[in-house]
């Protein structure tokens, strides 16, 4: 499984409808906060290791009303 972050710009004013419909229309959001500075959202996202994370983002993430722009990280380890 493949983990990975994605910082969002929503449009103005849509950032909670925005963050609702990400929860709902992905099935592969883990979770979704609402953030301060220069973007309005971060998000984690688990997609299975054959799937393209960049397709994933651009046809799935960047289709939802609301969002304006994406920074995506992906994740290496995770450390507990």
């Amino acid at each position: 499984m493949q983990t990975f972050f994605v910082l969002i710009k929503c449009a103005l004013g849509a950032t909670y409808s925005t963050a609702e419909a990400i929860m709902s229309e992905i099935e592969e959001t883990s979770e979704v906060h609402s953030i301060s500075g220069e973007y309005d959202l971060l998000a984690k996202f688990y997609l299975s290791h054959e799937r393209d994370t960049g397709r994933f983002v651009t046809d799935t993430l960047q289709q939802i009303q609301g969002v304006e722009s994406t920074y995506t990280l992906v994740a290496f380890n995770a450390f507990t």
